[in-house]
């Protein structure tokens, strides 16, 4: 498994992932063998109309083995929507996107991202 080229692209599919966020770490983008993932849009909504949940969240670069918090335990109020990404990030194969709640059915996810292949 090399680092696909992204100068000599084949494809570029666009891609969205979406559902609702518990307290365990989910992985919400699992990127393919000899694929890369440019996320461009993360955005958290917090559906209680009520309470604050808090949102983690997370990128493995070693298929899952070791996470690094890329937002850790911010707090998204009620009835409110955060997006995270001020640019885009790069996922090489077998990188993971992951998130995690305080609450477990309070916070939804909507990442938006393309899957490019050499």
């Amino acid at each position: 498994m090399a680092t696909p080229n992204i100068v000599n692209v084949a494809t570029i599919n666009a891609k969205n992932a979406a559902g609702a966020i518990t307290t365990s770490r989910a992985v919400v983008v699992d990127v393919a063998a000899e694929k890369i993932a440019k996320i461009n849009t993360i955005l958290i909504a917090n559906i209680d109309g009520t309470n604050a949940a808090d949102v983690t969240i997370e990128v493995s670069i070693d298929n899952g083995s070791n996470y690094v918090a890329i937002a850790k335990t911010i707090s998204i109020p009620a009835d409110a929507t955060l997006s995270f990404l001020e640019n885009p990030i790069y996922l090489d194969e077998t990188d993971h996107l992951a998130v995690t709640a305080s609450a477990a059915s309070d916070l939804t996810y909507f990442v938006s991202y393309e899957e490019i292949t050499d």
